[in-house]
């Protein structure tokens, strides 16, 4: 069991960065697999980043390559997500998930631990 607080949401105007932070609470961090979605209105959730325990493979959704970077820093038991040259269309509210061994890093349903997520609004 692990429990999560995701922070660093905001406003930014499109071109600007933001970082959120995901902090665990847990005995088992470094061994999660760590991912981040993120949920517009009226759109289903959807994947936008992943990291492996040891932070050695890291997954981006076509969407955000390029301009988002995961990152996890197991001491500390948070892992990051930088998200550079925001547009509009990358509001949404974002959450972190972890789970031990999901059978895709890529599905939101294989994740057994959620945060309650951070607001992220891009303006024009």
């Amino acid at each position: 069991q692990v429990q999560l607080v995701e922070s660093g949401g905001g406003l930014v105007q499109a071109g600007g960065s933001l970082r959120l932070s995901c902090a665990a609470s847990g005995r088992a961090f470094s061994t999660y697999i760590m991912g981040w979605f993120r949920q517009a209105p009226g759109k289903e959730r959807e994947f936008v980043a992943a990291i492996t325990w040891t932070g050695g493979g890291t997954y981006y959704a076509d969407s955000v390559k390029g301009r988002f970077t995961i990152s996890r820093d197991n001491a500390k038991s948070t892992v990051y997500l930088q998200m550079n040259s925001l547009n509009p269309e990358d509001t949404a509210v974002y959450f972190c998930a972890a789970d031990s061994a999901p059978a895709s890093v890529f599905s939101d349903n294989d994740y057994d631990h959620w945060g309650q997520g951070t607001q992220v609004t891009v303006s024009s």
